[in-house]
């Protein structure tokens, strides 16, 4: 396996089989212990801190809504697959990721991020900036992700909003190669 193998893998992933990706390169990056719960992904042991991990492969919008007219058109445009976005050019493509099922409570450190088609681009925020609306919710954040579960939220990184988590949160870059020799290293 190389890096491009492993872009292609990930992209080949279903949603939860990514975010154990996310964990397992997180718990590599820094080193990491388990989780003390089945609340937050991962621990830090030096600092006693939480630490959660949520990512999303970046591709581009589909280009229709399912409704009754397009739903067969939809289904068959899904099997040719929505092209992954490049980093590079990602402020002239459509996308919308969802960072969701985030449970400030429950964690003290969130890493996201984005697997683009040429990079992956890592954030780091802590909790207690996680907020909503008038309060300074700068990555719009929203509690009301279902009806029912309080304390659960999501936010979305699109093309419009991108740049506020690369000025404020901003992390790491990897490259495809860089994040294989990462998960292959013992």
């Amino acid at each position: 396996m190389d890096g491009e193998t492993l872009r292609l893998g990930i992209f080949a992933l279903r949603t939860r089989r990514v975010g154990s990706v996310a964990e397992c390169m997180a718990k590599r990056l820094r080193k990491y212990g388990k989780a003390k719960n089945l609340f937050h992904d991962l621990f830090d042991e030096q600092t006693g801190r939480r630490i959660e991990v949520k990512f999303s492969t970046v591709q581009q919008k589909a280009k229709r809504t399912v409704t009754d007219e397009t739903v067969l058109k939809c289904i068959e445009d899904a099997i040719a697959e929505r092209e992954p976005v490049l980093f590079s050019g990602w402020r002239n493509n459509r996308f919308d990721c969802n960072i969701q099922q985030v449970k400030r409570r429950e964690f003290d450190v969130l890493y996201y991020g984005l697997f683009f088609s040429d990079c992956v681009q890592i954030f780091r925020i802590n909790s207690s900036d996680i907020r909503t609306g008038a309060e300074g919710g700068d990555i719009g954040y929203s509690d009301k992700q279902h009806k029912g579960n309080v304390g659960e939220g999501q936010f979305h990184i699109t093309e419009k909003n991108l740049h506020i988590h690369s000025d404020k949160y901003f992390h790491k870059t990897l490259t495809y190669d860089e994040l294989y020799q990462l998960l292959a290293a013992d």
